[in-house]
């Protein structure tokens, strides 16, 4: 079917929204009213997909945004806070698949984003990642789940004086202050790669429905301070579980925000609960120090290494002249993308000095070859450009052209893990 007979507009309905969404990922159904249930997403941040003869109760396809800020390379190796739309709640109804509802959706959202001031960059976490690069996203990071068991030693003598001066105590989400409190912390210590939605994206995370918390403990959030002050904070809760009349119980951790040193003083209190045996730690960076306060990746009960944040250049020159850039360059990039045709053609990026850099049209012979999703995947600088040239992404048409690229585009380290949104 053609893409031409697919409309897409805000989502006028709440009840058909909510009900398509509950149809593509099949969960168990919740209890409670329709606007509670879509908390955190407002009516303007809800899309919606139609098709003449559709069913009434549902729509073809559904998907949200999230209005983020993410942390990208800044001056002097630090980070710079831009705006982001955080792609979410996608969906297509299994009875409109492969019929063009999924690309209608996403030329939507990127033609949205487009005409958005001060928007340039669109994000999200993949749950088919083979699906997302083939519109023009590219894996920025990586996400570790680290596993430590009950009682790990973390070794850090160069932190242990600043962590012993931070305090930490625990709370529930359930505090009327806790969304804010929450996210003013995250966003005070948002490193590379960062992600800090708005007020109403914390205020989702501390809703808690009966269902989601049927047989599990209440979400929990531990704060450090230092001086009076929130410097950080780690959310998680435990499963209750015993074995052969011994505990057994995991805890799980959502995220740890923080400054290292607040780190080591929240994960020395997370590994020292009583009646748990393992630590399970969600939205590690791939660069994060516990893996060497642990001892090394092998002195951990286990790593598993997933996607985190794919990024998509809505708009391409406002994009990468909104970073900052580590090394002069002057390279002519052929760009493909047929999804935001905007992006389309050759650009001569001109980095400086100063960390500055212009990125214009040019008429002039392309250094490099590459498709859109090759500059989300880089743009953090974290995934090198030579190894995506290596593996056949990139076509060098003057050589040397990629190392020079690569060079203005890398990070001092590679970015953190984005939490989910």
């Amino acid at each position: 079917m053609s893409t031409s007979q697919i409309r897409v507009g805000l989502a006028t309905d709440a009840d058909r929204y909510l009900a398509t969404d509950q149809t593509v990922w099949f969960a168990e159904v919740a209890s409670a009213d329709t606007e509670v249930q879509l908390t955190g997403l407002r009516p303007d941040q809800r899309f919606a997909a139609e098709q003449d003869g559709a069913d009434p109760a549902t729509y073809p396809g559904v998907y949200g945004t999230f209005p983020l800020t993410l942390a990208i390379p800044g001056p002097d190796g630090g980070t710079r806070p831009v705006a982001c739309s955080g792609l979410t709640w996608v969906g297509v109804h299994p009875d409109h698949r492969r019929q063009g509802v999924l690309t209608a959706m996403l030329r939507h959202h990127f033609e949205q984003v487009h005409a958005e001031p001060g928007m340039h960059v669109s994000a999200l976490h993949a749950s088919e990642p083979a699906i997302y690069g083939r519109h023009g996203y590219g894996l920025a990071s990586l996400e570790l789940e680290v596993r430590l068991s009950r009682g790990a030693t973390l070794t850090a003598p160069g932190l242990d004086e600043a962590a012993a001066g931070i305090t930490t105590r625990m709370t529930t989400v359930s505090e009327p202050d806790m969304p804010a409190r929450l996210r003013a912390c995250h966003l005070a210590t948002a490193e590379l790669g960062t992600v800090v939605g708005a007020l109403e994206y914390y205020q989702r995370i501390c809703l808690q429905l009966p269902e989601d918390l049927r047989g599990k403990e209440p979400w929990r959030v531990l704060f450090a301070r230092r001086d009076g002050v929130d410097v950080g904070f780690a959310m998680f809760r435990r499963n209750e579980k015993w074995e052969h009349a011994r505990p057994a119980s995991a805890l799980q951790v959502w995220t740890v925000v923080g400054e290292p040193a607040t780190r080591l003083a929240l994960l020395r209190r997370l590994v020292d609960f009583d009646l748990v045996t393992e630590v399970k730690l969600g939205a590690v960076g791939a660069d994060d120090p516990v893996l060497l306060w642990a001892g090394g990746p092998r002195a951990t009960s286990g790593i598993e290494t997933y996607d985190s944040l794919w990024i998509r250049l809505v708009d391409l020159p406002e994009a990468l002249m909104d970073r900052a850039w580590t090394a002069p360059c002057d390279v002519v990039v052929d760009v493909a993308d047929r999804a935001a045709p905007w992006n389309e053609g050759r650009w001569r990026i001109h980095a400086d000095d100063s960390g500055a850099a212009t990125v214009e049209r040019t008429t002039a012979e392309a250094d490099l070859r590459l498709p859109v999703e090759v500059l989300g995947a880089t743009y953090l600088g974290g995934v090198s450009l030579l190894g995506l040239a290596e593996a056949g992404l990139v076509t060098e048409q003057r050589a040397g052209a990629a190392r020079e690229l690569w060079h203005a585009l890398r990070s001092d380290g590679r970015p953190t893990a984005a939490v989910e949104f």
